[in-house]
């Protein structure tokens, strides 16, 4: 049985906090079935926005990297994804170090 994306975010949000780094919901999707973007701002003027991929080859989930470089850019590629998915879920990381926990066992 799969998480729903509240579970999931909420879970997240907690693993954040639990290792001192900041992190927003900035658009809240369907709880039960909505995706789940991570946008990773570095507090430098660059981001970085992840996606959940699903191999159809292994049936793995992993993150993906949908943009990267200046933030405003990045917000841009967000918004795009906001407007074909109403449902998508939002989470702003801020981390100057880079860190998003997406890389650790748990999150995929």
């Amino acid at each position: 049985m799969r998480l729903t994306a509240r579970i999931w975010v909420d879970a997240y949000l907690t693993r954040l906090r639990l290792v001192d780094i900041p992190a927003f919901v900035t658009a809240h999707g369907d709880d039960t079935a909505g995706a789940v973007l991570v946008k990773l701002n570095t507090l430098d003027g660059q981001a970085t926005a992840f996606q959940r991929s699903f191999d159809l080859m292994t049936g793995d989930r992993k993150w993906i990297e949908l943009a990267s470089g200046e933030e405003r850019t990045v917000d841009e590629a967000v918004a795009r994804q906001r407007s074909f998915d109403p449902d998508l879920w939002v989470i702003e990381v801020e981390d100057r170090r880079g860190r998003h926990l997406l890389d650790e066992d748990g999150l995929s």
